[in-house]
């Protein structure tokens, strides 16, 4: 038998040893409505029911195994055992009563690393089970041979999560791919990147004026930076801008303009009601 090592090993007697073995073939996902830790969904199988898990989640991503996954357990129907020895891994996870639920961030973790080591362990193939016995992964009611009587587990938002996050991203990590869950999100756009063209285009009037009237530069340092933060509030005010970003792109057009072998600047602050910006003189 094989125990999953990122699992509380939680071993259900007599279960364990008198079941028959099987050749783990499929993973199948459950919900066991009700918000169970895996010791509460331990005690429930030992002392409540002839049925039971290969594993139990709680909404904390802890997991705990209860018999090894080369050994039957009874929560998928026909796909507990069938006649050539195969039959599935099954586990069950904490959700609220009528399964409705989502599985947390935490659950969807450990579901993703238990699909990836079952893959390793037991040859699991990266696919969705196309039938009932095809060897692969899928949810309790994706085939009607897994529930006796059909069933709605694990419920319509965890369906989704399976086929758009959990079953990808077990494929991907299994084989070595780009992890769907890990990819960087795309950066904050930044002030500029936020302008509109004429907002932008302003902001490039106001930069073409610093570099225009260079010429003041050494007459007065203090006064010259006083201009520019005035400058810089008012431009802000203007374009409900963080003004703090304007003053750092102010100060990245006065350095690349030194850069290029120009002078500093020196302006005058211009009146705030003017209906169109100032032009470079």
């Amino acid at each position: 038998m094989a125990w999953y090592p990122g699992a509380t090993k939680m071993e259900l007697q007599p279960e364990s040893d008198s079941q028959p073995a099987i050749r783990p073939t499929q993973v199948i996902y459950h919900s066991i409505a009700a918000p169970w830790t895996p010791q509460r969904t331990y005690e429930f199988w030992r002392d409540s029911t002839n049925l039971e898990s290969h594993f139990g989640l709680g909404y904390d991503g802890v997991v705990a195994q209860y018999i090894g996954t080369e050994t039957r357990a009874d929560a998928n129907y026909l796909a507990n055992r069938r006649s050539d020895g195969t039959g599935a891994i099954s586990l069950e996870s904490a959700s609220n009563d009528n399964h409705s639920d989502p599985w947390t961030p935490a659950q969807v973790e450990t579901l993703i690393r238990l699909g990836v080591w079952a893959h390793h362990q037991h040859g699991i193939p990266l696919r969705i089970c196309r039938t009932a016995s095809d060897p692969g992964y899928g949810y309790h009611r994706l085939h009607s041979d897994w529930a006796i009587g059909g069933t709605a587990c694990p419920g319509d938002a965890r369906v989704r999560q399976f086929n758009d996050v959990i079953f990808p991203a077990i494929a991907a990590r299994a084989s070595g791919a780009p992890d769907p869950t890990t990819t960087a999100p795309n950066p904050a756009p930044t002030e500029e990147e936020l302008m509109t063209p004429e907002e932008r285009s302003w902001m490039d009037s106001w930069f073409g004026q610093l570099n225009a009237m260079a010429w003041g530069q050494k007459h007065d340092l203090a006064a010259q930076q006083a201009t520019i933060d005035s400058l810089v509030k008012l431009v802000a005010a203007d374009h409900d801008l963080d003004a703090a970003a304007v003053g750092a792109a102010v100060k990245k057009a006065v350095s690349e303009a030194l850069a290029a072998g120009t002078v500093d600047v020196d302006v005058t602050v211009h009146d705030k009601t003017a209906t169109t910006p100032p032009k470079a003189s």
